[in-house]
């Protein structure tokens, strides 16, 4: 992922150097924010595909690695947040926390870590030790604290590569009404699909083809990365995660796979048959983002009468966020790129934990971005 500059108006004592980290089930994300005096003179980004359930005492590892990437030498603390506890490589959360948590110290033993909490604060390692699910699943906080120091009210969509966080800002307050997965997936605040990795099976169960519809199989044939390449919505070099048959990123290996999804192959539909196929998904994903954004922006109406906009974010945010807004006639819709310099938008949980983090050691709560 590309590094990006940043300017961060602060009342900083000294230098400080912060990594954030968004430990997720498939990537984990970091963030490095360098604060001297008045600025923050370097902001930068980077992102490592890293399947947890293959190799779980790896995740030290990684974690150097996206360090050294970033050039961090030495840093003066840490924050994180994590989602990767979810893996059935664990038998529960619990265990998945503890076992992240303790990656995270034997990577980073000799500076702070706090870490974030679903109720948006930060806990010293040791208290979120204690309390292992209070920490599980709080990466949409992040994202959602960074947002309220830039917006009173707001939706926000943020599309990753395996699911969709709908957070409601409320007066500058992270509005959420799940805390958990489970209760966020109720409130349609987590909508279980994202720009490449859910299974076809799980967007539509039959797909018009040929005069007719066609039941889908429900084996792992394909991913919506798949969609999305054909699409032209991804890049090949956006296509981060393992294909559905370990295969390549080609159109044509992607125009494969999708045959596949309604037992077909490439001998059976023409490249425009699959195409059209694509489209069909593509706008059947857009419904489903589309109603937890119905669902979550109504319960936000209830609370405020100014124009509420929804910001998006993510991978997704152009080609899924943006269209599922619209579809439901949102009037105003904000890239996060116009708020924040470009790139934020693909580690915006890493940004925002570290940013907070920051705020911690600094004691401000407010920041102005100035571009270079």
């Amino acid at each position: 992922m590309p590094c990006t500059p940043l300017l961060l108006i602060v009342e900083a004592p000294s230098l400080i150097t912060v990594l954030g980290l968004d430990i997720g089930g498939a990537n984990t994300k970091a963030a490095l924010l360098t604060t001297e005096k008045t600025k923050i003179t370097t902001f930068k980004t980077a992102s490592a595909y890293f399947p947890v359930w293959k190799n779980p005492q790896a995740l030290p590892e990684v974690l150097i690695n996206l360090k050294k990437q970033l050039g961090a030498n030495q840093i003066d603390a840490l924050g994180l947040t994590l989602t990767a506890e979810l893996s059935d490589v664990y038998q529960t959360k619990r265990e998945g926390v503890h076992h992240i948590l303790s990656c995270v110290k034997a990577a980073f033993s000799d500076v702070p870590i706090f870490v974030l909490t679903t109720n948006v604060e930060l806990l010293p390692i040791e208290t979120a030790e204690k309390n292992p699910l209070c920490v599980a699943a709080a990466n949409w906080a992040a994202t959602g604290w960074l947002m309220t120091q830039y917006l009173k009210d707001s939706l926000i969509v943020d599309v990753g590569s395996t699911s969709t966080s709908i957070i409601p800002i409320i007066n500058r307050q992270v509005a959420a009404r799940g805390k958990t997965d489970l209760d966020k997936l109720i409130y349609g605040e987590l909508v279980y699909t994202g720009s490449l990795r859910t299974n076809i099976a799980t967007i539509v169960r039959s797909i018009p083809t040929k005069n007719g519809v066609a039941s889908v199989s429900s084996e792992l044939f394909a991913l919506s990365g798949d969609v999305h390449l054909v699409l032209k919505n991804i890049s090949t070099n956006d296509y981060t995660s393992e294909t559905a048959d370990g295969r390549g990123k080609t159109l044509t290996e992607a125009y494969t796979r999708l045959a596949r999804v309604i037992c077909a192959d490439t001998d059976m539909l023409t490249t425009q048959e699959i195409t059209d196929m694509a489209k069909y998904i593509h706008e059947q994903q857009i419904n489903q983002i589309a109603e937890g954004i119905a669902k979550t922006y109504t319960y936000l109406k209830t609370h405020t009468t100014d124009r509420v906009p929804v910001v998006v974010t993510g991978l997704g945010k152009n080609f899924l966020a943006n269209k599922a807004a619209e579809k439901i006639g949102i009037d105003t819709i904000v890239d996060l790129d116009t708020l924040l310099p470009k790139g934020v938008a693909l580690a915006t949980p890493a940004t925002g934990v570290a940013w907070m983090t920051t705020a911690k050691l600094t004691g401000k709560t407010s920041f102005k971005l100035i571009t270079p």
